[in-house]
């Protein structure tokens, strides 16, 4: 959700703090604010809208921010409306204090009752400013003490959090602080950093510190002391980031979701190359073991959004290819359900980002019941992957649009994999079995690059099209796991209404809503179900509906009833989803660009959502 970032050191703050705002615009924000010690003491300018707009106000308001010290904040509305008086960073008491913070602080109201009793005047509606008062309430003023203070005040909180807290005692130190909410903090060379996400720092610096849950850090120019919920000192590790900046940059494309649809090649080969070793699938250090995979009764995938999307593409392999009973859920409806988990149950989750707050609540809930949890994520030590049982990283890098599509590809990737683990382990296919579906595994990205020839057509297509106030989704078996994510991509992105059914169920209710000039996409990649499909077809465009066929190159069926015909690269039918999304990606991508929508920052969307 909301991004955080701070710097202390000996250049000027304020641009390092702009641009590291900028990075993370990613994850979503209605308004952006900067704290920054000055020579006119700790000077709080903040804005809603875009980060250009925070920029435009500093200018307005007298430019010279110089300080070597500060901390800023996107937003993403949770209590009160998008503001300026509502954004970060929050000022506590007579303004000594400042505050950033991500999350949900559950005892706000409590906690502001009882500091308005000791004469505390609150001016936003934010959660936030309570932490501000708080802390300004608990501070005795010696510079030793900011951190204590903090962490005196974490432990009155009920709730998630991560904090970043300046003070005007010590006009060179940041304290953080974390609770469910990622925070890292950059290690440079006489400067360090805090941020929400890696983005943030890349630009200074590779070397980096994971503040895990009920931490506090105490981060000044040439130190960083991190203590624990007890105030004891604990050593952290030091790790590397691995991949570059330019990873994170537009290379040249319109938007980042263009770019990254455009790395799905990649992202599914650096996801599944490692992973096959003298074509058999290879899991190493991670416990899935083959006594394990063979021991197996149900497996529940957890997601949420195209996580979620992935799973039920997962459940429908595995199912077909293990012959076990195989579930997925929402995250938020698993945990409130009282699931019946086995003790040789297997859960998988899956989350880009590793945050997702509903989905590691389910996966603790599972750990607790005592199922063994696989977690499927993308980032590199996050909290997801550090509680997991065992850990598939999808090596898709850095995806900057809110709107999925690499991960999404790497995730279905990661799903194959253990589908055919499974498989092999239980003696449901031959070692010559294994070995040629590793060797489809292997050609995927290639099938995928083909795919992507489409991009013209589909730009076409998506021109005739953008108009459209509903769109409506078919597909049977994969094809309907598939269909549910190219709705979501649709709808994310380009504010279109479109719903994805199951093409059977089209006369049970949906027929109703199709009316002249509606578009319907209808995906079609197993043999099987062809005929099926084409008869939902007909149905659609008999009342008037304009049909997109997405299909494979041995499609048999009658091509005469659509309007568009999309054939995908022969595999698997198994891996079709793989190749039927990345038209719709491109489909949803350029019919954005055609109403002039934010691709990248879609209204209301959050990248990595880090509350329920």
């Amino acid at each position: 959700m909301c991004g955080i970032v701070g710097f202390t050191g000996r250049e000027n703050a304020l641009p390092i703090l702009i641009k590291g705002l900028y990075s993370l615009e990613y994850r979503g924000y209605d308004s952006a604010g900067v704290a920054a010690f000055t020579k006119d003491g700790l000077r709080v300018v903040k804005a809603r809208g875009r980060i250009a707009n925070l920029e435009e106000k500093i200018k307005e308001e007298g430019g010279d921010m110089y300080c070597t010290c500060g901390i800023g904040h996107t937003r993403w509305a949770t209590h009160g409306e998008p503001s300026d008086r509502n954004s970060h960073p929050h000022l506590g008491g007579k303004g000594k204090v400042a505050v950033v913070h991500n999350g949900i602080i559950e005892n706000y109201k409590e906690l502001r009752e009882r500091l308005e009793a000791h004469g505390y005047e609150f001016k936003s509606e934010t959660d936030t400013e309570t932490v501000a008062h708080l802390v300004d309430y608990l501070h005795t003023g010696k510079q030793e003490d900011l951190a204590k203070t903090v962490l005196q005040a974490v432990q009155r909180l009920r709730g998630s959090y991560a904090l970043g807290v300046v003070s005007m005692d010590n006009t060179q130190e940041i304290v953080a602080a974390r609770r469910g909410n990622p925070l890292v903090i950059g290690i440079g060379e006489g400067e360090n950093m805090i941020a929400s996400d890696i983005t943030a720092i890349i630009n200074r610096t590779k070397r980096y510190i994971i503040l895990d849950d009920n931490e506090v850090a105490i981060v000044r120019p040439d130190s960083v002391v991190v203590m624990n919920e007890f105030g004891d000192t604990v050593e952290k590790e030091i790790m590397t980031v691995t991949w570059d900046m330019s990873a994170a940059e537009k290379g040249g494309y319109q938007h980042f979701m263009l770019k990254e649809i455009m790395e799905q090649p990649k992202a599914v080969a650096d996801t599944v190359k490692p992973r096959i070793k003298n074509d058999a699938v290879v899991f190493e250090d991670n416990g899935l073991t083959d006594e394990r995979l063979r021991e197996i009764e149900h497996i529940h995938i957890i997601g949420c959004g195209s996580a979620l999307h992935a799973g039920m593409v997962g459940k429908r392999v595995i199912e077909a290819m293990c012959r076990i009973r195989c579930t997925a859920e929402v995250a938020s409806e698993f945990r409130y359900e009282n699931p019946i988990i086995g003790k040789k149950d297997m859960c998988i989750v899956i989350s880009q980002s590793g945050e997702t707050a509903d989905t590691l609540a389910a996966m603790r809930l599972a750990k607790q019941a005592g199922a063994f949890t696989i977690a499927i994520v993308n980032v590199v030590s996050s909290t997801i992957a550090r509680e997991a049982d065992g850990v598939l990283y999808t090596w898709a890098g850095p995806e900057i649009s809110v709107a999925t599509t690499k991960a999404y590809s790497a995730q279905l990737s990661a799903l194959y994999l253990i589908s055919v683990k499974i498989a092999r382990v239980r003696g449901l296919i031959s070692i010559g079995d294994e070995r040629a579906l590793c060797a489809e595994l292997k050609r995927l990205p290639e099938c995928i690059e083909q795919t992507l020839g489409c991009q013209s057509d589909m730009q076409r297509i998506a021109t005739l099209y953008a108009n459209r106030s509903s769109v409506f989704f078919l597909g049977r078996g994969l094809d309907y796991a598939a269909a549910l994510e190219a709705s979501l991509k649709l709808k994310e992105i380009s504010y279109i209404h479109s719903e994805a059914y199951a093409a059977g169920e089209l006369k049970h209710g949906t027929i109703s809503l199709i009316e002249e000039g509606t578009l319907v996409v209808a995906l079609a990649t197993q043999p099987a179900l062809f005929e099926k499909t084409v008869s939902n077809i007909r149905e659609v465009v008999a009342r008037g509906a304009s049909v997109v066929l997405v299909t494979t190159d041995d499609f048999t069926g009658d091509e005469s009833v659509c309007q568009h015909i999309v054939r995908l690269p022969k595999c698997l039918y198994e891996f079709s989803a793989s190749l039927s999304i990345i038209p719709m990606q491109l489909l949803a991508y350029y019919i954005a660009v055609e109403r002039n929508c934010d691709v990248d920052k879609p209204r209301n969307l959050a990248k990595s959502v880090t509350v329920e």
